[in-house]
């Protein structure tokens, strides 16, 4: 290798005593031994190159090794041939979820670019990693989950506790910035000469496309969007599961969030952003309204008693959202206690009173509610949702329902009530049984637990339990389903396209569409979005598709 010397052959007299010039055939051999060794070691490093990075960075060291041998072997394509080999192997198949496949890459952009700073053989080993994340549906959610979670990126958590991938990756920018700034300041003419002097080439492996190694640096979170192809997306799917996240929340602490978003706004702009912290702002305002209207109630200002129990406005704590920025929020109806409900009414009043002409609209079943349930031998609490609350309140007074009486009290279809009341069932609060009517089940509440069930944890107060895990649905739409609701505004279009032409290929469908429907609200979507939704127009059996070609189901 040119311009490198050999730590073995650096002192020849040293190593021959008693001749002032070794032979040229023995400094030949120890060349070549030399590099033989270095060519081992690499080989070794190489073939475990995968479990180093699984390992990494407590595997530092060993890339070390590998960094020291490429530069004296040269021999970076045999590492990215073989790691990209292992990788199709061994990582991006099906069994493997797309958690562990992000976390891996991740691994693999901070393993490598210690061998190589500029990220040229970084590029050829990711692709395959990121055309493979690309084919996966999870893969915008789990890279919002990862950015944004407390474990750092690494996935068993040896991370800084509470520190995000974002935290992470925006103090590593912040320190690569001041070496390059430290290194642009004490930089003088003479070693901008010796710099220019020692300048190389890109290997024949980089893209032309991505500028010279020489200005290039690694940039992570590029890397990580780049799989996606668009910040709007990411961005998007982060506001979807913040406003999961803060639905769900029983206070109004969003510090953490708050940091999130800051953090998001150096590398995606304010104006990306402006929809977050507004949806941030209306929690703040509600913690604030929440205060003024229990401070303005009167002692005396309570809902008559009802079913044995005082219901206060102390009890309620009330999020306070603006529909128009936040996304759009599943709405089911439900039919809640009473006393329940005639505490709402007066909290809306109330707020009309304060924020007169604003009027609160109530989503019931939203947010949650902490339960005590008093048995004969055991009390119970939780924490569950408001559709759980309202069907275990039914059982107050009367101790056993049929499924439908059931559903047709609490307003829910049986379907959805059947799936919900499980929860209830698999707690051994409510039993099942077969009614007189085969497809109608009766439900009753179940007093004292059998001397063979009973535990400790039936005997005390149960930890409180977020129902979360069990729910299928969501409080707020997803991206699939907003973009499906977006796009059937032009399911009409597309009917009287394919009557007109008989047959069209996607392609000509989407030019079609971006050609002519500039009105609002104007055709925006991605190829693949549309593909998904003539896709479901197809299993409707609306369309036919036939080797490529889209036409109407005769």
């Amino acid at each position: 290798m040119s311009g490198l010397k050999s730590t073995l052959a650096s002192s020849p007299l040293s190593c021959y005593p008693g001749i002032s010039t070794p032979p040229e055939g023995l400094v030949r051999w120890q060349l070549r031994l030399e590099y033989f060794a270095y060519e081992t070691l690499q080989d070794l490093r190489i073939a475990k190159l995968f479990e180093i990075i699984v390992d990494y960075p407590e595997s530092f060291p060993a890339i070390e090794d590998l960094k020291h041998c490429l530069e004296y072997t040269g021999q970076h394509s045999k590492l990215v041939e073989s790691f990209i080999s292992a990788l199709r192997y061994r990582l991006l198949t099906a069994g493997a979820s797309t958690n562990d496949i992000l976390h891996q890459y991740v691994s693999t952009i901070k393993a490598l670019r210690t061998i190589d700073p500029a990220g040229v053989f970084l590029e050829a080993v990711g692709e395959p990693i990121r055309d493979y994340l690309r084919s996966r549906k999870d893969t915008i959610k789990c890279i919002v989950t990862m950015l944004t979670d407390g474990t750092g990126g690494n996935p068993s958590g040896s991370g800084i506790t509470g520190d995000s991938l974002l935290e992470e990756l925006n103090r590593d920018e912040e320190a690569q910035e001041n070496v390059g700034a430290d290194d642009d300041f004490n930089i003088d003419e003479k070693q901008a000469w010796i710099n220019a002097a020692r300048w190389e080439p890109d290997p024949v492996e980089a893209d032309p496309l991505k500028g010279s190694r020489n200005g290039r640096k690694v940039d992570i979170l590029g890397m990580i969007v780049g799989i996606i192809g668009s910040k709007d997306q990411l961005v998007n799917e982060y506001r979807i599961m913040l406003a999961e996240k803060l639905l769900n929340k029983t206070d109004y602490d969003i510090d953490s969030e708050i940091r999130t978003i800051e953090l998001l706004k150096i590398h995606f702009g304010e104006s990306g952003m402006q929809r977050c912290e507004i949806m941030l702002n209306d929690l703040i305002d509600s913690k604030r309204t929440n205060q003024n209207i229990k401070a303005t109630v009167q002692p005396s200002q309570t809902v008559p008693e009802s079913q044995g129990s005082d219901v206060s406005f102390d009890i309620l704590n009330a999020t306070i959202i603006s529909s128009n920025f936040w996304p759009p929020i599943q709405d089911e109806a439900l039919n809640v206690p009473e006393p329940v409900d005639q505490l709402l009414s007066d909290y809306a009043k109330r707020f009309h009173e304060i924020k007169t002409p604003r009027k609160l609209v109530w989503k019931k079943n939203l947010g949650a509610v902490k339960l005590e349930l008093q048995f004969e031998d055991r009390t119970v609490q939780l924490t569950v949702t408001p559709v759980h609350a309202a069907i275990i309140m039914q059982f107050q007074e009367q101790t056993s329902w049929t499924c439908k009486k059931l559903a047709a009290a609490i307003g829910l279809p049986v379907d959805v009530l059947n799936r919900r009341i499980h929860f209830w069932i698999s707690k051994g609060i409510l039993s099942e049984a077969l009614g007189a009517d085969p497809d109608d089940h009766v439900f009753t509440l179940v007093e004292g637990m059998a001397d063979g069930s009973k535990n400790g944890g039936n005997s005390t107060n149960v930890e409180d339990l977020l129902v979360a895990d069990e729910e299928v649905e969501t409080s707020v739409a997803s991206v699939e389903d907003q973009i499906r609701k977006e796009m059937t505004v032009y399911e009409k279009f597309i009917m009287g396209m394919l009557t007109n032409f008989s047959s069209m290929p996607l392609d000509r469908i989407h030019n079609t569409l971006k050609m002519f429907c500039v009105a609002d609200p104007p055709y925006d979507k991605s190829l693949q979005q549309l593909q998904s939704f003539l896709s479901g127009l197809v299993s409707e059996e609306k369309l036919e598709l036939r080797d490529g070609v889209y036409s109407l189901k005769k």
